[in-house]
């Protein structure tokens, strides 16, 4: 498959050509959606939505219910529908534990630490109550459970691999988009969680139908999971894909219907950080010139930097602060191949982003 074709394919699958009708629909067909940057998972999933859904209508499917924020997989923080977070931690949540046992141990934090934590959060929390991040520190605190340093941000990273509490609804901010959630109990947030029969048979096919065409390489990466329990994914989950044939390797699609692809769809697109169409997959060259990778990311720090996409092809990156005062800033492109999109194409695709920013 030419790399054109491959470009064409995955931006219908990740419904940036084929947008979805709803903000809802959006983040069930991709699953986990990058999310570090709070406002990079909001817009990913706008981006990926008819019409032109605001900040707050991200908001509302949020306070809703719909979906939440966790570190789905790889450690990192991901939009999820909260119907799907429980099935998908238990796939996923003990590994990521485990690769987290060493910083734990280093920062004092042990089996029994988190279940004096789990005590303390469950208590406050129960009975549908909902914290700030300051005010879950608080509690531990006040129960002789330390949030000094980073242990408060492991803490809750254990518990939320515990599948006790996630990020779920909209802290609000009257200054301009917020960047905080208020924490809850996942039993208690979650009423209609997902049991597929098949857990990891569904993981890799929900992640072809949102990445395809792609590899099972491409989902070891993406899932964090092991080269051979992906392989046995892939396996598991064959009756409903098929496979199109590579030179470097066996890529897949879905057997059934794929999303339409709509003419009003741009052709360019400020995407956020973090953005899955670059990050999901091991060859970032698909998308993007090798020469300009550095460029966007990962720098040393981790940092993925927004992108501006033109026709498939990453053509620049972005940068906009939603900081209080300056999130109705003009964004600031700096394309890397000026003559792939047209000063105007660029100018609507970041009025489009703060337009949904200062909704």
């Amino acid at each position: 498959m030419d790399v054109a074709t491959l470009r064409h394919e995955r931006l219908r699958s990740h419904r940036l050509s084929a947008p979805a009708a709803t903000i809802v629909e959006a983040a069930s067909h991709m699953l986990a959606t990058q999310a570090q940057e709070f406002w990079g998972g909001r817009w990913a999933l706008a981006s990926r939505t008819r019409g032109a859904p605001s900040v707050r209508a991200v908001d509302a499917s949020f306070d809703r219910g719909e979906i939440v924020r966790a570190w789905t997989m790889r450690g990192t923080i991901h939009v999820i529908p909260s119907r799907d977070l429980a099935w998908v931690l238990a796939v996923t949540g003990e590994r990521q534990l485990r690769k987290a046992a060493l910083v734990h141990r280093n920062e004092g934090i042990d089996a029994g630490e988190l279940d004096r934590a789990e005590r303390l959060v469950r208590t406050a929390l129960t009975g549908g109550n909902r914290l700030t991040r300051r005010e879950v520190f608080e509690v531990l605190e006040a129960g002789g459970v330390s949030t000094a340093g980073q242990r408060g941000y492991h803490l809750l990273y254990g518990l939320s691999m515990r599948g006790v509490v996630c990020q779920g609804p909209v802290a609000s901010r009257a200054a301009g988009p917020t960047r905080e959630q208020y924490w809850v109990l996942i039993d208690e947030w979650v009423t209609d969680a997902a049991s597929p029969a098949d857990p990891l048979a569904e993981f890799f096919h929900r992640f072809i139908a949102s990445h395809g065409p792609a590899g099972v390489r491409d989902f070891a990466w993406w899932s964090g999971l092991p080269l051979g329990v992906s392989r046995t994914a892939a396996e598991s989950a064959s009756a409903r894909l098929k496979i199109v044939e590579d030179e470097a390797e066996t890529l897949y699609v879905v057997a059934g219907p794929v999303p339409r692809r709509s003419a009003a769809a741009p052709q360019v697109m400020a995407l956020p950080p973090y953005e899955e169409y670059y990050l999901s997959y091991v060859d970032r060259t698909i998308p993007c010139a090798p020469e300009f990778l550095a460029a966007i990311g990962p720098s040393l720090n981790g940092i993925v930097r927004p992108i501006l996409v033109a026709r498939g092809e990453i053509v620049g990156v972005w940068m906009h602060s939603v900081a209080v005062g300056r999130h109705a800033d003009d964004p600031i492109p700096e394309l890397f191949t000026p003559d792939a999109a047209t000063d105007a194409e660029v100018a609507a695709a970041l009025d489009r982003y703060r337009d949904f920013i200062t909704a």
